[in-house]
C-alpha cells in the first residue's frame, strides 16, 4: 500500500506557459504563479497576468504573486483561525495591499511608473472545509465540493470594453476587487488566468466548464511524482487542443485534497 495515500494532504500541480502569440513575437511569458502548503493543511496560491501593454508586466506579475503568498504564509495561519469570515477577508485584503505596495515599490526602484508593472492578481486560501479568494482583474477561481458541485468563486472582470480589465496598479483596484468565501467539504480548487477563460468558462451563463476541470482534478488527485505531473501539465497547456483556441499566455493551478 502506498503510505502517502493514507496521509490527508493537498496535492497541487501548477504551470505558467508562454502563449503562441508571444512566442511568435519573441516576447516573454507575462503570467506568474506561486503557491505554498502551510502547516495544518492550509493551501495558499496566487496567479497573475502582467499586462501585455506594460513594459514590465512580467515583473509586476512575479512580484505580486510572491509578495501575496509570503504575506499570508508568515503569520502562522491555522484552520481554526480561518473560522472567522471577517478575519479571512482581512487576511486576503492585507495580502493584496502588500502585493500592490510591492509592485509600486519595484516600479520606483526601476524608475518606472506603477502602470509599467500592471498586472492582475488572484489570491486563494483553501482548507478541506473552506476556500476563500480575492481577485483583481480577469481570470477565474473555482472549487468543487465532495458532492460534485463546481462553483465559480469569481468571474473575469473584463471592464467596460473588450480586452480591458482592472489591474492591481489601477486607482480603482481595491474598489473593484472580488472576494468570495465558500464553506463546505472542499475537494478541489483551481485558478486560471484569462488565456484559458474561453475553454474553462461558459461565458454566457458564467459557469465553469465541468469537462475542462473534472479530468484535471482527477489527474492531480492521482499524482505521485510532482516533476512528472508538472511536465504533463505543461504538455497539456502547449497541446494543439489548447493552442487552437487561444494564443495567450496560460496559467493553471489545480489542487486536490486527498484524505484516503
Amino acid at each position: 500500500m502506498n503510505i502517502s495515500k493514507q496521509i490527508a494532504q493537498w496535492r497541487i500541480v501548477a504551470a505558467s506557459v508562454c502563449g503562441t502569440g508571444h512566442l511568435k513575437n519573441n516576447q516573454l511569458c507575462q503570467d506568474a504563479h506561486h503557491w505554498q502548503i502551510l502547516s495544518d493543511n492550509v493551501l495558499v496560491a496566487a496567479a497573475a497576468d502582467g499586462a501585455g501593454s506594460a513594459s514590465l508586466g512580467k515583473v509586476g506579475a512575479m512580484v505580486a504573486v510572491e509578495t501575496a503568498i509570503e504575506n499570508i504564509s508568515t503569520i502562522g495561519l491555522t484552520q481554526k483561525s480561518l473560522n472567522d469570515d471577517d478575519y479571512v477577508r482581512s487576511l486576503l485584503n492585507d495580502a493584496i495591499l502588500a502585493a500592490k505596495k510591492a509592485v509600486e515599490d519595484e516600479a520606483a526602484t526601476c524608475d518606472k511608473q506603477p502602470q509599467d508593472l500592471a498586472t492582475t492578481l488572484i489570491v486563494m486560501v483553501a482548507t478541506p472545509e473552506v476556500v476563500a479568494v480575492m481577485q483583481i482583474g480577469d481570470g477565474l477561481a473555482v472549487a468543487k465540493d465532495r458532492m460534485g458541485n463546481l462553483l465559480a468563486l469569481t468571474i473575469p472582470d473584463s471592464g467596460e470594453y473588450i480586452n480591458e480589465t482592472t489591474f492591481l496598479t489601477s486607482p480603482t483596484a481595491l474598489d473593484t476587487a472580488q472576494i468570495r468565501l465558500w464553506r463546505t467539504d472542499i475537494e478541489n480548487v483551481g485558478i486560471i488566468t484569462d488565456g484559458l477563460q474561453m475553454l474553462a468558462l461558459n461565458m454566457v451563463v458564467g459557469e465553469p466548464h465541468k469537462p475542462f476541470f473534472f479530468p484535471l482534478f482527477e489527474f492531480v488527485a492521482n499524482t505521485e511524482d510532482k516533476t512528472v505531473a508538472k511536465e504533463q501539465l505543461v504538455k497539456f497547456l502547449r497541446s494543439e487542443r489548447i493552442t487552437q483556441r487561444t494564443d495567450d499566455d496560460l496559467t493553471l493551478i489545480i489542487a486536490a485534497f486527498n484524505d484516503s
